[in-house]
């Protein structure tokens, strides 16, 4: 077997023995691994306390040979999360992001990109400022930007039934089961259908990228060949971190503004994205969330554990 090495997520911690146990990792150029580690009990291993769950390490590992687990030989500590210990709602919404990492990824199927936004994700949710109601968008963005570049976003643009081009912004009927939204016609007989308002569509296009029309991005096409997988990554992890605590500085900032008064202003569906309410906007956001999770329940066959405990985020 050949020695690897290459930096990974702790995504499981498994006793195995009184001296080793089972160590689930996504790493960035190998994917979701199942290692065992040797002695990672002992008072004194090797591995210097770096298998915790949330922890990114270095790791060196003996690649598997085909249908046995891998020998994890050492691991460095390189990031512990450290969430937990300032917040409840950190720590779910960190657990949530390995659960999705976990589940929706197979093993040997690396995707670099998805890596790299998953460390800066949790990253994220790590810092001081982060509050429960920005872990909600934080959760989101990681939520599409998974769906993304496992090939999974769903179609917004165009009927995904009958493939109709959608104009304007209505509230319209999302499909579970065809993964996008459908016109009148091909809604009829569907089962699985959730109602989207205009102004959670339009929440969701803007966070994909998309825009309604025939000339504009459609969030649909991954499957053209000038779509680069994972086009919705934020590779650079340092400036997610930085935009990320500049948007936490203005949501706060915005949230003040509310609460003293601000006039309430147009609804979302007649209103251009400057006249917006922070209200409308918490709403759409809720609204899009829910859609969200729905849909990675309909994809997993099953709701994630964590949802039941991200339901104030």
């Amino acid at each position: 077997m050949a020695a690897e090495k290459t930096t990974g997520i702790v995504l499981r911690v498994i006793a195995f023995s009184e001296t080793s146990c089972i160590v689930t990792l996504f790493t960035r150029e190998f994917g979701k691994l199942t290692t065992i580690a040797k002695g990672a009990r002992r008072p004194k291993s090797p591995f210097e306390a770096a298998l915790d769950v949330l922890a990114i390490c270095r790791i060196v590992f003996l690649d598997k040979s085909p249908g046995g687990m891998g020998i994890l030989t050492e691991a460095k500590l390189e990031r512990r999360f450290r969430g937990a210990s300032r917040s409840l709602n950190q720590l779910y919404a960190g657990y949530y992001v390995v659960e999705l990492l976990n589940t929706l990824n197979d093993e040997g199927d690396p995707h670099p990109d998805l890596f790299d936004h998953a460390v800066a994700t949790i990253g994220q949710i790590d810092l001081n400022e982060t509050r429960d109601e920005q872990l909600g968008q934080i959760l989101l963005r990681f939520e599409l930007n998974t769906l993304d570049v496992l090939g999974h976003l769903p179609m917004l643009t165009k009927c995904v039934g009958c493939g109709r081009e959608k104009t304007t912004v209505t509230r319209v009927s999302f499909g579970l089961n065809l993964g996008g939204i459908l016109c009148q016609t091909c809604r009829r007989g569907e089962s699985n259908i959730v109602s989207l308002s205009s102004g959670g569509l339009q929440c969701l296009l803007e966070l994909v990228g998309g825009q309604l029309g025939s000339n504009q991005r459609n969030s649909d096409n991954w499957n053209k060949a000038d779509r680069a997988p994972g086009k919705l990554a934020m590779i650079d992890a340092t400036r997610l971190l930085v935009d990320g605590a500049n948007e936490i500085r203005e949501f706060k900032e915005e949230k003040e503004e509310w609460s003293r008064g601000v006039p309430e202003r147009e609804p979302l569906s007649n209103a251009d994205s400057s006249t917006i309410t922070f209200a409308d906007r918490v709403r759409c956001q809720a609204e899009v969330r829910q859609l969200v999770r729905r849909y990675i329940t309909h994809l997993l066959g099953f709701p994630p554990k964590l949802h039941k405990f991200l339901r104030n985020i």
